[in-house]
Formats: C-alpha cells, sequence, structure tokens
C-alpha cells in the first residue's frame, strides 16, 4: 500500500496522532537535556549545539526506522546470568537476569545519565569545575567545549532514539507513519528548544529540578534494562507536578521582586 492510500484511511491519522503524542512525551528526557547541555556552552553557541543536537536525533531515529528489522532483534536475549530474582507478590521474580541488546543500551545510557546529572548537581552545589572545564558563576553551571557537548547529545539520542522506536514499532506496522511521526515531533523540539533552554536559563532554580528529573529518568532507564517497568505516566505525573509547584514558586519570586521594585521607586519618589 502506497503511502497517498495510507493516508486516506482513518486508522492512519489515529495512528500517527498517537505516535506524535507519545514521541513528544517520550522526547521531553531528550529535550531538557539538550537544554541543559547547551546552556554550558557559550550564549554565541547555545542555539547552533541545539540544532545540531535535533538535527542529529531526526537523522538518528529515521536510519533506526530504515533498519526496523535490526532494531526488533534488540529485543532478543543475548546472554542469561542464571540468577533468580527474588519472587513477587504473584510468584513472578522482582527482575530478570536475561539481558538483550535494548537492556544493555537502556542501562548503559541510565547509567551515564546519573553520571551526568550527579556531576552538575555537584558543580551546582559546590561551584567547582573539573580539569578542561570553566566555571560560569552566573549561571552555576561549568562550561564544556562545543564539540564535547556534541558527544554527550548524540549519546543520549542513540538511548532515547531506541526506546522511542522500539515503543512505536509495537503501535504500527506502518514505517513510512513512523518516520512521519518523528518528522513533525522533532520539528515541534526544534520549536519549543530554544524557549525552554531560555526559561530554564532565566530561573536558575528550574536547573537543580531539571537535573533531579535526569536523576529520575536515569534511575527508570537502568530499571527498566533490568526488567523492572516503571510506568511512564507515574514519571511524567511526578514531573508535571513538580514542576507546577516550582512554576507557583517562580510567580510568587516574580511579584515579590515587583512589589520591591514599586516601593523603592515610590521612596526614591517621596525622597
Amino acid at each position: 500500500m502506497d503511502f497517498i492510500a495510507l493516508l486516506a484511511e482513518p486508522a492512519t491519522w489515529a495512528a500517527l496522532i498517537t505516535l506524535i503524542t507519545l514521541e513528544i512525551v517520550l522526547g521531553i528526557d531528550n529535550l531538557v537535556f539538550i537544554a541543559i547541555l547547551s546552556n554550558k556552552l557559550p550564549a554565541a553557541q547555545q542555539q547552533k549545539a541545539r540544532r545540531i543536537g535535533l538535527t542529529l536525533a531526526l537523522g538518528m531515529r529515521i536510519a533506526l526506522l530504515l533498519l526496523i528489522g535490526w532494531i526488533v532483534t534488540l529485543q532478543a536475549p543475548l546472554f542469561d546470568l542464571g540468577l533468580a530474582g527474588a519472587p513477587g507478590p504473584h510468584g513472578e521474580p522482582t527482575f530478570e537476569t536475561a539481558f538483550s541488546g535494548r537492556d544493555l543500551i537502556l542501562i548503559a545510557g541510565g547509567l551515564f545519565l546519573l553520571w551526568k546529572a550527579t556531576k552538575e548537581i555537584h558543580h551546582n552545589i559546590d561551584g567547582e569545575a573539573e580539569s578542561g572545564e570553566l566555571l560560569d558563576h552566573d549561571k552555576g553551571l561549568a562550561q564544556i567545549a562545543f564539540g564535547a557537548a556534541i558527544a554527550q547529545i548524540i549519546a543520549l539520542d542513540l538511548v532515547f532514539s531506541i526506546d522511542s522506536i522500539l515503543t512505536a514499532v509495537g503501535m504500527t506496522d506502518d514505517v513510512p507513519i513512523m518516520i512521519a511521526a518523528v518528522v513533525i515531533t522533532v520539528g515541534i523540539m526544534m520549536v519549543a528548544a530554544e524557549p525552554l533552554a531560555k526559561f530554564i536559563e532565566r530561573n536558575p532554580t528550574l536547573v537543580m529540578l531539571a537535573l533531579a528529573f535526569l536523576v529520575m529518568i536515569g534511575l527508570v532507564l537502568v530499571a527498566d534494562g533490568f526488567g523492572v517497568h516503571i510506568p511512564k505516566g507515574y514519571v511524567y505525573a511526578a514531573m508535571a507536578f513538580s514542576a507546577a509547584v516550582e512554576s507557583l514558586n517562580i510567580i510568587g519570586r516574580n511579584r515579590r521582586a515587583r512589589l520591591r521594585g514599586q516601593q523603592e521607586a515610590s521612596r526614591t519618589a517621596r525622597s
């Protein structure tokens, strides 16, 4: 069936909309990571890094879709440690000891995310930069080289891309629909990347919250690699609640700052 015929079917549009929604939700993690990492670059390079990172994510996902047969084989077990996890409430093992290629990629990506987010939290708290990094005291983040930022973005793009593609495979068999959903999703992310990065930069307290999100996402990836599947809805609900609370804090701080400014202006006018 050609692509034009596919577009004439209501089921195609339903699958496309569902996939776009799913890809956007799964892409939030990637977008937050790119925003934090790009904000550590000099101002002239930040937008370029975000665009390159998202373009690489798009290219990587399309390439993986074209290699869909190989991607599906990543779910086949590669080896089994032969260890039995403690039985759960219904007698099932609490974790798996047979590991597939996907599991190993998720575990490696989760550990990398945990290491990276923890290091950035350390920089924020102690104000220290490691060798090869320059600390920006205004942002509380250690600046890094452009090439290092792109390399780290590529590494996480690969993990998030494989995870999202395997999720998409379970929803439709039509590769053109999956490619269309990925292109539209990355286009939306490109539009949202700049405002998100600027918003995080203007509100330094959000950096710590976003890094905490990345720690949680890293733990979820590692757990998923070990066969402990945490529903993504719980994770994103917690993120949304925390972001809503921090938004109220930001609104309160901005109003208090405006009130202080008005009071100072009033005292200056009277004196």
